[in-house]
């Protein structure tokens, strides 16, 4: 291809958002047929167009192509039987599968928009997908198009969103929410049929433990752990387990009592029993009746949790003295 001819191609592959590499000899030792600044296309399935040399050196270049386009990463590549003894561990080196002993080098820049799905109406959500598309990251619709999901529901129909998440060929599942909020979710995913195979894809906390607060904060650090997954990186670092949340009673043992005034800011409010959180009847996402009394939740999570033991969290209810009669 002629520089005007692999340049068009290439825009055009951009502008309906496909993935190719492009390819370029920067390397050509005789005898070889490929010759210094020729250019080559590579597509993700493995299709070329151009020419970088011969059938002796096509399959390493695009296999090796492949990869990059997977990881996002540009690679400098050594097609050769040469013995050199250098110390460039940045080259990545084939051997020449023809006679000839010939040597061609290529440097491979992949153009790449890693598909991400964002699930979620919340705020974070939304600045989420601002994030993801000032990254060149690609939004799709539905998890299905998608090789790693990003669920920010935060309590908004969590369990439904992970469920469709999980269920689908993501090779990902990311998701917003604490440690303990993840394993009630995967307990909840198994109930509903979900394997270990299915369940080990996911990651929550989404991102590292970095203090964020505001939804742009959250949607950053969420951003994080997809991009180190994008890029084959390893996921976040361990965060440090959870100090218990206000209102949480240990899972086993006697409930202790709390002290009966609430958060701050909690006057006129119902304090939810399970995660201590003042909840305004009226915005209140969840109500449950039990012995005569309305709970009401802040999430589904904290709604799920409750109906899994209503006697334990009713327990912690009348200890505090706290609450509003049956409507």
């Amino acid at each position: 291809m002629t520089n005007d001819e692999w340049l068009e191609q290439a825009r055009a592959l951009a502008a309906r958002g496909a993935d190719y590499a492009l390819v370029t000899v920067v390397r050509a030792v005789a005898p070889t047929s490929a010759y210094v600044g020729a250019h080559a296309l590579v597509l993700a399935d493995g299709t070329l167009h151009g020419w970088i040399g011969g059938g002796c050196a096509q399959g390493a270049v695009v296999a090796a192509a492949r990869r990059a386009i997977a990881s996002g990463e540009a690679k400098l590549v050594r097609i050769s039987n040469e013995q050199v003894h250098t110390a460039d561990d940045d080259v990545e080196r084939y051997t020449m599968a023809c006679a000839s002993n010939g040597t061609v080098e290529v440097f491979i820049q992949p153009s790449t928009r890693s598909a991400l799905c964002v699930l979620g109406g919340t705020p974070a959500a939304d600045e989420a997908r601002l994030l993801a598309q000032r990254l060149n990251i690609k939004l799709v619709d539905t998890p299905s198009e998608a090789p790693v999901v990003l669920v920010a529901t935060q309590g908004q129909g969590d369990e439904d969103a992970l469920d469709a998440a999980l269920r689908s060929p993501a090779r990902q599942v990311l998701m917003i929410a604490s440690r303990r909020k993840a394993a009630a979710l995967r307990d909840a995913m198994r109930a509903r049929g979900l394997d270990d195979a299915q369940l080990a894809r996911l990651q929550a906390p989404a991102g590292p433990d970095a203090g964020a607060k505001t939804p742009a904060e959250i949607a950053m650090v969420a951003l994080v752990g997809v991009l180190a997954w994008l890029r084959g990186r390893t996921a976040v670092r361990e965060a440090q387990p959870e100090a218990p949340a206000p209102g949480h009673a240990p899972a086993a043992g006697p409930v202790a009592p709390l002290p009966p005034s609430g958060p701050p800011g909690s006057e006129g409010a119902f304090i939810n029993p399970v995660c201590g959180m003042a909840v305004a009847p009226a915005t209140a996402m969840h109500v449950e009746r039990y012995e005569g009394v309305d709970y009401y939740f802040c999430c589904d999570g904290c709604r799920a949790t409750f109906l899994g033991d209503p006697a334990r969290f009713a327990a912690i209810h009348r200890a505090r003295g706290e609450g509003l009669p049956a409507r």
